[in-house]
């Protein structure tokens, strides 16, 4: 239910978000701003969460923090959400919203984790090997060091996942050779 949640209400903003192109970015940058301020602030979803606060108190807190600051269609997602009893999934709406974004200008995030650091030639031609094996024009990357790995990478876009780690070699190899002692 969470993730349809999200999904419906972060569909309706790129929707709304692909019918004014010229203020996609806005609204993006919007999005990942007022992100910022409730990970720094989560009293704020807290109280707007909360059964014994009303849905007037609700509003009025809404307006008075946040009005003049954002859009009014932000302004008016975080009203809907509320008078929903939905405040609570309003991370997983703007994730939602700023994922479909992304997607729709072909921007990518990875995460790709290594047994040890990368030197930049490395990250380059991984990065240009994801662009070129991908739909995307830009790829961010968050790279991770996993010494438990011992060689290899791990490499994660999305909810798919390539795993050339010696780790999983070596527990693959485990597994064919219980297999054989089976038989």
């Amino acid at each position: 239910m969470a993730r349809l949640i999200s999904e419906i209400y972060g569909n309706a903003m790129y929707e709304l978000a692909v019918e004014e192109p010229l203020r996609m970015d806005d609204f993006e940058a919007e999005a990942n701003a007022l992100k910022d301020i409730l990970k720094a602030n989560p009293d704020f979803i807290t109280v707007m969460t909360h059964p014994e606060i009303s849905g007037e108190e609700k509003s009025a807190l809404i307006d008075s923090t946040f009005s003049g600051s954002v859009s009014d269609e932000i302004l008016e997602l975080m009203h809907i959400l509320s008078d929903k009893h939905h405040f609570g999934k309003i991370m997983d709406v703007l994730n939602d919203f700023t994922a479909r974004v992304r997607e729709f200008k072909r921007e990518g995030n990875a995460i790709v984790t290594s047994a040890v650091e990368l030197n930049d030639g490395q990250k380059q031609k991984i990065e240009k090997r994801l662009i070129e094996t991908t739909d995307y024009d830009t790829i961010d990357i968050d790279y991770r060091i996993d010494p438990a790995l011992l060689g290899g990478l791990i490499i994660r876009i999305g909810d798919r996942v390539v795993d050339s780690s010696v780790r999983t070699a070596i527990s693959d190899l485990r597994r064919d050779l219980l297999l054989l002692q089976l038989r």
